[in-house]
């Protein structure tokens, strides 16, 4: 039975004192090309300068929105539907700069479609909306206050300003019972140490952790791993622009319902989908990358496939070792091809379940499916931190193969850390998927990029957004896949949820699954 690599020696763990250089919160030297350029990577366009008045900010309630041209009885199919949007504060009074995030949507109800709308900033309070017509039938403009400029502003400062906006327990236990508890983090400083630090150095990847120094234990009696506390970080003002009844709002409906019709009579197609290429890697994906028709994610980029019985799911994992690392919403794609497919049965290996690893074999297909999550920082129940192994050390212990695949997804558990903590662990894993992909290409690599969910300033799709471009940037240029959770969770009428409903996961593991067999 196939089982995961052994992690070898994972860390050395001398104490040290608090360096200046470990703390620094936005040091980028050593970073790869593909995410040196991050000035650009993170534009956002300016949103205005601070103001304590809760009246003066984005408010969904008066924004608002139009066609950008007269209205027509009839839309085509396969054209676009233009629209202008005007952000207002809660007086009234339009905006007068950019920076909100709104979110917009064409939806047809009737025909379970959906398709998310391109929102582009012209950062003067105005906004230009686009929408593909890709069916025919009913269509709908939703248009979503997610967060205003003002909020986008709090995110920024915190997000680049601050070390870490949560913290960590780190269990230690030595040989004669004694137990100590500390606090740790992804920098000396956000342990909140008075004194020595233990550093922890996985000594492949490079990654870097630390704890309180205990009292009466040495750095090595560290055993368990588990979340700590949400640390305060914001102010009165920053949580009255944060408030639920302004945050992920709808604006009032500005645009009547449309009809598409096909382009040409005798047209039979209900869909605007051209002559597309198999699934591989390496394909660019156009924006939108997709859209849903009667429940179905169907790729604008290639041709994906659906997966709808348990044979079809069986033949295309047939011989495949699949390894699925990163955080709990790539485990819904474990949890539901264990639930799918009866023959796929789970081994119990007696872990903690938040952290994994998880397995599921057929042994009559020769299947075999892997969940584990990715490494410190992982906010989860105590776990042993032998369980806790570093993404880049597995790839670099994997063979690869014709029958390998690899899914990396990861990003809600670095939004409460600066950029450079995400840029540093993604660089590691750049470098292992290369090497990999070097002396095995045909080894199957899918990046799945996070999906909306969080509207907090410890993770919200402003951060997530970010985090998506980060993920995107360190894999240009490499054969690896992209499965967009992002917009697959933002093309439907459904409240947004961390945890996906199961007819978005089983979008996302189909197209996944056309990576696979794409043909």
């Amino acid at each position: 039975m196939m089982s995961w690599p052994e992690p070898m020696n994972r860390w050395i763990p001398p104490p040290h004192r608090a360096s200046k250089h470990a703390s620094e919160p936005n040091n980028w030297d050593s970073l790869p090309q593909e995410l040196t350029n991050l000035t650009s990577l993170l534009y956002w366009p300016p949103t205005g300068g601070d103001k304590d008045d809760f009246l003066a900010s984005t408010s969904p309630r008066t924004s608002t929105y139009r066609l950008k041209g007269p209205a027509q009885t009839n839309y085509t199919l396969g054209s676009n539907l233009e629209a202008i949007l005007v952000a207002r504060d809660h007086k009234g009074r339009p905006k007068t700069h950019g920076g909100d995030l709104f979110r917009a949507q064409l939806l047809g109800q009737e025909l379970k479609a959906g398709v998310p709308g391109e929102v582009k900033d012209l950062e003067n309070g105005t906004y230009l909306l686009s929408f593909p017509l890709l069916w025919a039938g009913p269509a709908q403009v939703q248009v979503r206050l997610i967060h205003s400029s003002e909020v986008v502003r709090v995110l920024q400062r915190v997000w680049k300003g601050k070390r870490a906006t949560v913290d960590f327990r780190g269990y230690f236990r030595g040989r004669d019972g004694t137990q100590e508890t500390v606090i740790c983090n992804v920098d000396p400083q956000s342990t909140g140490a008075q004194g020595p630090t233990c550093q922890y150095r996985d000594v492949v990847s490079g990654e870097l952790w630390f704890c309180a120094q205990p009292s009466t234990l040495p750095c090595d009696a560290l055993v368990g791993h588990s979340s700590g506390s949400y640390l305060k970080v914001t102010t009165r003002h920053d949580e009255e622009l944060m408030a639920g009844s302004v945050t992920d709002q709808p604006l009032p409906s500005g645009i009547s319902p449309i009809l598409v019709t096909p382009a040409a009579i005798g047209n039979m197609s209900d869909v605007a989908l051209p002559s597309r290429p198999p699934c591989r890697p390496g394909h660019l994906s156009p924006k939108p990358s997709g859209f849903y028709y009667q429940d179905r994610w169907h790729s604008t980029f290639c041709s994906s496939r659906s997966f709808p019985t348990v044979s079809s799911i069986l033949n295309c994992l047939a011989g495949r070792i699949v390894y699925m690392m990163g955080d709990s919403t790539l485990r819904q794609w474990w949890e539901y091809l264990r639930d799918t497919v009866p023959s796929l049965k789970p081994v119990d290996l007696h872990v903690q379940y938040q952290a994994g690893p998880l397995m599921a074999v057929d042994t009559t297909r020769g299947t075999v499916l892997h969940w584990r999550a990715h490494s410190w920082p992982l906010r989860s129940r105590r776990t042993p931190v032998a369980s806790l192994h570093s993404v880049a050390r597995v790839l670099h212990g994997l063979a690869g193969g014709p029958y390998t695949v690899v899914v990396l997804g990861m990003g809600a558990h670095f939004t409460t850390f600066p950029p450079s903590i995400f840029a540093r662990r993604l660089a590691g894993i750049r470098e292992a998927v290369k090497a990999l992909l070097d002396r095995e290409p045909s080894t199957l690599v899918v990046i799945k990029l996070a999906n909306t969910g969080y509207k907090s300033v410890y993770g919200s799709d402003w951060l997530t957004i970010q985090v998506n471009r980060f993920l995107r940037a360190a894999f240009d240029g490499l054969q690896v896949a992209f499965v967009d959770a992002w917009e697959m969770t933002s093309s439907l009428a459904v409240p947004d949820d961390i945890h996906p409903k199961r007819l978005i996961v089983r979008n996302e593991v189909e197209l996944f699954l056309s990576f696979i067999c794409p043909t």
